[in-house]
């Protein structure tokens, strides 16, 4: 019934500490969210509040820690902030009256080099205005200015959602679609969904939701099979599916019954190109013919979950690559939304990140590139290694 936080534009609030970091977002969303005191440091770790913020739409308040508290406790907050970066779409930056130290530069510089745009919120000028110099100072950095007090501004509201629609992602005002754009409307497409370990009783997986509740908005008929009853699908049609969707997991098994002549891809490979970047995750994954004994793969996980016996990312994937290049790999697994030093991999193999938003992906794919490691996908490596993976992308023009 809710937006997913993995839908939501991420709104990162930064500054020092005891500027009116958590009073802002108490203020915008209009609860309560983060505790509000004059002691310095009382936000101990980041507070998320996801909301309806109209008429922008579905997001998510990342209320952060203070930047300045130089305590070996504040280190570690600090290290959570900076994390925070990657999954912030939108950056909003907290001083008051005292403008702008080495703390908030240091955070423009890192917003800047990730591409994420940001607006400055200079509060508590019901105390104190900040002087012209200062605020000429901040203006160097962005025209997106703020002056406000949290605490007396009836209009803080209004004037902070005006400011934020001017910064925007073009993806988030234009909504991408996952899969309603490949085919014209009215088009008849086939999901192929096997019920297994990792489907939970009387549900279906994520990515399928959201990959049917698409095509849907699009006009697209739908039609959901398991992979037991996809070829009397197939024979059941006047016509020729536009597109059969497929379970990676099932890849193989699908794209044997599935003729030649109808486009086939699958869920994660639809995700790699809504939460990533399809074109580096195709080629990273070249690098897999390129892997020797001793290699370190590392496979990322955007969420932790149980592992079950024939886990996809422990289990079927290591199986998948061991087959494929013939070669003894050392395969580490590691889940959740902090990034691992990847320094001493030569692949990183990232799940569909149906659990995080485009920004937190992006945000790997260009650490991944800086250290010069190869990137790709579970979709991609899987179809890779089924020597499926040219049919699986040729949908995407």
């Amino acid at each position: 019934m809710k937006t997913l936080k993995s839908m939501r534009l991420h709104i990162g609030v930064f500054g020092r500490t005891n500027v009116g970091k958590s009073a802002f977002v108490n203020r915008i969303t209009g609860q309560d969210v983060s505790i509000v005191s004059e002691v310095a440091g009382t936000t101990t770790d980041v507070v998320e509040k996801s909301m309806e913020l109209l008429p922008v739409g579905p997001v998510t308040f990342l209320d952060t820690a203070g930047i300045d508290d130089n305590s070996e406790l504040g280190n570690l907050r600090i290290e959570k902030t900076k994390k925070v970066l990657n999954r912030t779409d939108v950056g909003v930056i907290i001083c008051d009256y005292n403008g702008f130290g080495s703390y908030e530069t240091e955070i423009v510089k890192q917003l800047e080099e990730l591409q994420i745009p940001y607006l400055i919120v200079v509060n508590k000028n019901d105390l104190q205005m900040i002087a012209e110099d200062k605020l000429s100072a901040l203006e160097a950095f962005t025209k997106n200015v703020l002056l406000t007090s949290v605490l007396t501004d009836n209009d803080i509201v209004f004037k902070f959602k005006g400011m934020l629609i001017k910064l925007l992602p073009e993806d988030f005002v234009n909504t991408p679609k996952i899969a309603g754009d490949l085919v014209p409307p009215k088009s008849t497409v086939i999901l192929v969904i096997p019920i297994d370990k990792e489907a939970p009783k009387g549900r279906i997986i994520l990515p399928q939701v959201q990959t049917l509740r698409d095509l849907l908005d699009s006009d697209c008929l739908s039609y959901v099979v398991k992979e037991s009853e996809l070829k009397e699908a197939l024979d059941n049609l006047k016509k020729p599916p536009s597109l059969v969707v497929t379970d990676s997991q099932a890849f193989k098994q699908v794209s044997e019954i599935v003729p030649d002549e109808i486009p086939l891809t699958s869920f994660s490979i639809l995700f790699a190109r809504l939460k990533g970047d399809l074109e580096a995750f195709i080629e990273g994954a070249q690098a897999i013919d390129r892997l020797r004994d001793g290699d370190k793969v590392l496979i990322l996980e955007s969420c932790t979950h149980h592992a079950i016996e024939d886990d996809i990312g422990r289990v079927k994937i290591p199986n998948w690559l061991r087959k494929k290049t013939g070669k003894n790999l050392i395969i580490d697994n590691y889940a959740g939304h902090d990034f691992p030093d990847i320094r001493e991999y030569s692949l990183i193999i990232h799940c569909g990140a149906c659990m995080t938003n485009r920004r937190e992906v992006l945000s790997r794919i260009l650490t991944a590139n800086k250290y010069g490691i190869p990137i790709t996908n579970y979709g991609v490596t899987i179809s890779y290694c089924l020597d499926i993976l040219p049919r699986a992308v040729k949908i995407f023009k």
